[in-house]
């Protein structure tokens, strides 16, 4: 098996498996554990992609950081809408906001 395919497999995995968690988890924090697995998926492919073709490797390493760093960006925003969420519902869930006061 070509180390490629083996490494986009992988990766493709990761995807699936972080799609998974984005849609059967309930809470907030499930759902970010899933984003972080689909991004850190597409880190890998990239990285992969750069230092098993004739491309530059430095690309593919600069696109991982720039994947990281969106990555280190989203989980802080997220992080800080769960604690509000949390503080005024006192409840995680991702239904709980959508519910109207009556």
């Amino acid at each position: 098996m070509n180390p490629l395919l083996s490494y986009q497999v992988v990766a493709v995995l990761l995807l699936c498996l972080g799609l998974y968690a984005l849609v059967a988890r309930r809470t907030l924090i499930g759902m970010l554990i899933g984003v972080e697995l689909m991004l850190n998926g597409a880190g890998l492919s990239i990285v992969a992609a750069a230092q098993l073709t004739p491309m530059d490797g430095v690309l593919g390493q600069l696109g991982a950081l720039l994947v990281m760093g969106l990555a280190a960006a989203e989980a802080t925003l997220v992080l800080a809408i769960v604690l509000v969420v949390s503080k005024r519902f006192g409840d995680a869930a991702s239904d709980t906001p959508s519910e109207l006061k009556g």
